[in-house]
Parts: structure tokens; sequence; C-alpha cells
């Protein structure tokens, strides 16, 4: 796998092929690409450390310009936990060990383990979805997802030696990405094709076993767009919840049960002659939502600012330019 990974491991802007790269950037990177591919996490990495090079100048930054590079990325959770560790750790220094890392907001299990075995060589056990996948198919675990996780977290646990633990974590992610795809693996340029037993069966895209999801859920909601000399007036989405702290339309609160019109004029944030303009859909992670958009020239509330949508979440991009 060590030698595989030499020769065919990918080339990501926050890797290091000499030596162990420094763990502001492995820790930036990782809490970038929970739940978020590495398409869509290079350019922003990028950005971040050209306009923040170091974890003091990151914790220096108002919150406000963290959120505002942010958007677009989505999980916005996720911004406002690396603002407050970055405080942390230019207040008291960076962890050093998978346990330190635990400590810090917005680090969960598999960013503990990635950020030590990458940036300080601990011989931990990484497992993110890439790694299951691997795991399921070299030993063709019957047991669907979520059951089989810990099972496939014990297996792939044993594999790990104290020889090059951050390479061979960043191997098994490699080949899970790009060799071990979810629908059609590419089995003939896996080093582990002699010992795989979901290859053997003959069938190797038919694991991991998962259990049929359910239906999504859908919500309902309405945004309230006021312009001026092409500004939009822009409100702050309280900081817990979905989005939070991010700014915004404003908008009334997403429910199961759809809105009357009369309920949403209830709802605007300011009197005046309110007009829907359309709707957009947007999907999240557990639930889809459609967000019927309203628009008036009126004078705007009192709290909020004008400015564009360029910092704007994507549902609220949409909104806007609808």
């Amino acid at each position: 796998m060590l030698k595989w990974y030499d020769r065919a491991g990918r080339d990501l802007p926050w890797r290091l092929r000499e030596g162990r790269p420094e763990s502001y950037r492995v820790w930036l990177s990782e809490i970038m690409l929970q739940q978020t591919t590495v398409a869509a996490v290079a350019p922003y990495f990028t950005r971040f450390l050209e306009r923040w090079p170091t974890v003091e100048a990151l914790a220096a930054a108002p919150r406000d310009e963290v959120l505002g590079a942010w958007a677009g990325l989505g999980y916005y959770s996720r911004a406002r936990n690396l603002h407050a560790a970055a405080q942390q750790m230019a207040a008291a220094g960076a962890p050093e060990s998978e346990a330190g890392w635990r400590e810090l907001p917005g680090v969960g299990p598999y960013t503990a383990a990635a950020i030590a075995a990458i940036a300080f060589d601990e011989a931990t056990n990484v497992v993110d979805g890439n790694v299951e996948r691997v795991m399921s198919r070299l030993y063709a675990v019957a047991t669907p997802l979520p059951e089989a996780k810990a099972e496939l977290r014990a297996l792939a646990g044993a594999l790990v030696t104290a020889d090059r633990p951050g390479d061979w974590a960043q191997a098994l992610m490699d080949l899970g990405a790009t060799v071990c795809a979810p629908r059609s693996p590419k089995c003939e340029a896996c080093p582990w094709i002699k010992d795989c037993a979901a290859y053997a069966t003959g069938a190797p895209e038919t694991y991991p076993r998962k259990r049929a999801k359910a239906e999504r859920p859908r919500r309902y909601g309405a945004a309230f767009r006021i312009e001026r000399d092409g500004a939009l007036w822009l409100a702050r989405r309280p900081d817990k919840g979905l989005l939070g702290g991010m700014a915004a339309l404003p908008s009334t609160e997403w429910r199961a049960k759809k809105w009357s019109r009369a309920e949403v004029l209830r709802h605007a944030p300011v009197a005046g002659d309110w007009k829907k303009v359309g709707a957009i859909e947007h999907v999240f992670t557990h639930f889809a939502l459609t967000l019927d958009v309203y628009s008036a020239v009126t004078a705007p509330p009192n709290d909020g600012w004008w400015g564009d949508a360029s910092a704007l979440p994507t549902v609220f991009k949409k909104a806007a330019k609808r």
C-alpha cells in the first residue's frame, strides 16, 4: 500500500511530498474536507492560506470575515468552530496528540486522528467513508452500514503500525477516493486485488452493504428581497441552528407545513407591497427546502445592512438571483 501511495498518491495543496506538513495546514484542510469533496475544498484552502497564513492570523481575523470567506462551502458551523479553535490555539498553542486535538471545537474522532497521524506521525486509526468502503470490500463485510461501522473501524485499526502512519492514512483515503470508488471500482489498479474478498465474489461494487435510506423530508419557507441601487438588505442569522451566524436575506422559519401568502406577509420584516417573484429549491443533508422569494420596494427594517450576494450561503444566493 505504501509503495502504491508513493507512486500514485494524489497531489493536493495541503500535502508535502518531503517531510511532514505543519499542523495548521493539516487541521485547516481536514476541517474543510468534513463532508465536502476535495475539488470543492482546494480553492477555499488556497484562499484561506493566502489570506491567513498562520493560526495566529486566522485567530485575529474578525469572525464575520471568516464566515464570509467560507460562504458557499456549506456546513457553516465548521467556520464558527474553526475560528474559535484558532483563537484557542493562538492563546495556548496547537496540540500535538490525538487526545489533545479532540479538545478543540469542531474536531471529532476522525479529524483528531487524521491530524495526529499526518502532522505528527502518531499511529492513529484514521477511518472515514473511503476507508470504511475499502475495509468492507477487502474483507467482504456483509453487515450493512451504519451497523458495520464499529466492525470496519476495528478491521482498519488492526492494520495500523508505526511505519509511516501519516502516509498510511492518506494512502487508504486515496485508494478509496481514486480506485476503490463507490460505483465503479478500478480493481485492476488496486494494490490489494489479490487479497480483496469482495473482488473474489465478482461483485465488489455491492459492498459496503447499506440499509435503504428513508425519504428526505421537505421544509418550506419564504425569503424577503429588498434591493436598492443594486444592493440587498441582509440580516444576520442566529448563531445557533442551520447557517448560524451567516449573512442572509430576511426570512421566515423553515417548517414542514407550506406557508400561505397571508402567513408570509404577517412574518415580513417590514410592511410593504410584497409580491412573490418565484421560488428556489435547495437540498441540505437532512432535508430539502422550498423557499418562496418575495420582493418589495420598501424601507428596510432597523436590524441589518446593505450588501451584495457574494458572502451569502448558497441557498440565499439562489434566492437573491431569483
